[in-house]
């Protein structure tokens, strides 16, 4: 049975080690103490935690029907990827950037149920995989903790106007195309933000050493593993299935002029040099006729100075006012902490996928003019409530909000790989991989 997939941020995940002190036993013998293989700030990365993380890439790759790379290049490229990772942690432990008990617990719920297993089921699978329940858990609160620091310093900054979303469609119905879809895999080889010539050229070797092995028939994904600093490079550096407008231009522009199967000549961007393998190519639909629901919600969230259960008990209280005769649109003005409050908690017709799957879920199941909640989600507890349901054609409403989804995807992979590179080059980093 395999291990169920994450959400692709951070493909490799910290496995957690404890350094071995020196023992002196009455025989005289002593146990070795761990070596240190890297330094990050004031963290130490050891060989056994780069050998548990090596393990599970290894683990991954023969699910995937990859073949492993050589030793030498998995330990450097999986060290590097540890590396950004650590990073990640140590700057979210800083501004105190958290995942509360609660909800890496009803994250793992839903892994379990999104695989149809009971959590002993889903604690079986894993140990069949040598992976215990605790070590899967403390992965995904790592996990939770990057993509709430990517949440907090990149998709906040992120703006996408109405001028660019009008601008971007009348560029494609200038092309007179429907919205091409890609499935692709890549390989990122990363140039430091102040590089000098010689840095980028050894980067750039690289890169085009990459290609070379990729033009002798090496698998794409045993390429990426190896050589990809990406986060996705444990999968194959597969992309999934995107629109050519939720890529950045240079990915979309080379897939445009690919045919299934073939791969790019070395990309050079701001960031470092890509190569862009097509895997394959379909057309968007065009009409859209989906189930809306008129919904409306109070929002209580749950952050750095409110806890999980001071948010469930205030909730609570708001759920019981209207339960006692006080208006749902009222009690939304003074209590909800989302900008829809002073709509008194509206949120018009909702299409599928325009809310996150718990709230989605919650509505779908609704009945009308009913309050339903507490229902927790990332963002905290809510209270909602379903008024009127409609079947209706949305293509022009889809249309606009996938364009607008689209730029912001294309400006948030962009500036999380700015943002990484920049957190990499400020930290202090000392790599003792190849010492004896």
């Amino acid at each position: 049975m395999k291990t169920p997939a994450l959400a692709p941020i951070a493909a490799i995940l910290t496995a957690l080690a404890t350094i071995s002190l020196p023992l002196h036993a009455q025989s005289g013998r002593v146990q070795l103490v761990d070596r240190v293989v890297a330094v990050v700030n004031d963290e130490v990365i050891t060989r056994y935690e780069l050998n548990e993380q090596k393990r599970a890439v290894v683990a991954q790759l023969k699910r995937q029907g990859v073949a492993t790379p050589p030793e030498a290049e998995l330990d450097a490229q999986v060290l590097e990827r540890f590396i950004n990772e650590k990073v990640q942690l140590q700057y979210a432990k800083e501004y105190g950037i958290r995942a509360d008990d609660e909800v890496v617990n009803a994250s793992l719920q839903r892994i379990a149920a999104e695989n149809k297993m009971s959590m002993q089921q889903f604690a079986a699978a894993l140990r069949n995989d040598g992976v215990t329940i605790e070590k899967f858990r403390d992965e995904l609160k790592n996990e939770i903790i990057i993509n709430r620091v990517r949440d907090r310093e990149i998709e906040s900054r992120v703006v996408v106007t109405d001028s660019e979303i009008d601008n971007y469609l009348a560029l494609a119905k200038a092309q007179g195309a429907n919205q091409a879809e890609y499935q692709l895999a890549h390989i990122l080889v990363l140039v430091p933000e102040q590089a000098t010539p010689d840095q980028v050229e050894t980067r750039r070797k690289r890169a085009e050493e990459a290609l070379r092995q990729l033009k002798t028939g090496t698998p794409f994904g045993q390429i990426a593993a190896v050589f990809s600093d990406s986060n996705d490079a444990a999968q194959g550096g597969s992309l999934g299935w995107r629109q050519a407008d939720r890529l950045p231009a240079l990915y979309s522009d080379a897939a445009s002029k690919l045919q299934a199967g073939q791969i790019s000549d070395v990309l050079r961007s701001a960031n470092g040099f890509h190569i862009v393998r097509l895997i394959d190519k379909r057309q968007g639909e065009q009409k859209a006729v989906v189930e809306q629901s008129k919904a409306r919600h109070i929002l209580v969230r749950v952050n750095d100075l409110v806890s999980e259960a001071e948010a469930k008990a205030k909730i609570e209280r708001l759920r019981d006012r209207i339960a006692g005769g006080a208006k749902f649109e009222d009690v939304a003005k003074l209590g909800s902490e989302d900008g829809s409050a002073q709509k008194g908690g509206e949120l018009g017709w909702v299409s599928p996928g325009e809310t996150v799957p718990e709230f989605e879920a919650a509505m779908a199941k609704a009945a009308l003019n009913t309050v339903v909640g507490p229902v927790r989600t990332q963002f905290g507890y809510h209270l909602l409530e379903v008024t009127e349901r409609r079947s209706q054609d949305v293509t022009r409403e889809r249309t606009r909000q996938s364009a607008r989804v689209a730029l912001r995807d294309r400006k948030a992979d962009e500036a999380f790989q700015t943002w990484l590179r920049e957190q990499r080059d400020r930290a202090t980093v000392e790599i003792k991989l190849n010492e004896s």
